[in-house]
């Protein structure tokens, strides 16, 4: 039996087989080698032979959630950026499933260095700074999501935001600044307790019946205050939870749903 141990890799916590690790390292390698080999033209077409099974999962997650919106206005925020490959995909998605509707902006919060602080809710594994990219890397990622969105109609119409700093403070100073903003999804990827506890509370006067409230690290045992910041500020008892099932630690709730 293939040995399987839990490791921290720039600040993530995963679990793989050995053989596993050695694959995703081989693969890292020969898709290094060959991208500059794949021509201007069809480069991006040609990077699918090192896309993973788990990565797919990912992009198939994302195209599932971002139907439940379709008929839902508003906005659609997502809270942990990273390195915006959530971003990238709800622009191109977007671009897909509703080309000509400008109002629906997409609205990344990162401080992009990483975790400011964390609590005890937050079970002992995370440490400040954890996820952070590099010095000014949101001006690479907004030109990143220019180019995206230049794919689709209206690309003269900025559709997108990026927001640097601590979501606990940004996500209610956001909200003051575009009063007429509803929100028809929330993407929670923040994994500690506080941001999500506040970044929530804030958004709820904004939810309508059917927006979507998207989490994803419930149920993990490495980022245990997400789950308690649902927990005090909703009531797990209180909402219905659905999961992908391809994607373990996801959960998404529909506002308003019995």
């Amino acid at each position: 039996m293939a040995q399987i141990s839990a490791q921290r890799v720039g600040g993530a916590h995963t679990s793989q087989a050995h053989d596993e690790r050695i694959s995703n390292a081989r693969l890292r390698e020969i898709m290094s080698d060959l991208l500059p080999k794949f021509g201007d033209q069809y480069w991006s077409n040609h990077v699918l032979v090192g896309v993973r099974r788990q990565t797919l999962a990912r992009q198939l997650y994302f195209a599932e959630l971002y139907k439940l919106i379709l008929d839902v206005p508003g906005v659609v925020l997502e809270f942990g950026v990273q390195w915006g490959a959530g971003l990238v995909q709800l622009i191109n998605l977007r671009g897909m499933h509703e080309p000509y509707n400008h109002t629906r902006k997409i609205v990344g919060f990162d401080t992009f260095s990483g975790f400011p602080s964390v609590s005890d809710s937050d079970g002992g594994e995370s440490e400040v700074g954890d996820y952070s990219t590099f010095e000014n890397y949101e001006y690479l990622l907004e030109e990143i999501l220019t180019i995206h969105e230049g794919y689709s109609p209206l690309n003269h119409i900025r559709k997108f935001e990026l927001v640097k700093g601590d979501a606990t403070e940004t996500s209610r100073l956001w909200l003051d600044e575009n009063p007429h903003a509803t929100v028809s999804m929330a993407i929670f990827d923040m994994d500690l307790y506080q941001p999500t506890k506040d970044a929530l509370e804030a958004i709820i006067p904004r939810l309508t019946k059917g927006s979507v409230l998207v989490f994803d690290e419930l149920n993990s045992p490495h980022f245990p205050g997400e789950t308690r910041a649902l927990n005090d500020v909703l009531g797990l008892n209180n909402i219905r939870l659905h999961r992908f099932p391809h994607q373990n630690y996801c959960s998404w709730a529909i506002w308003g749903e019995q």
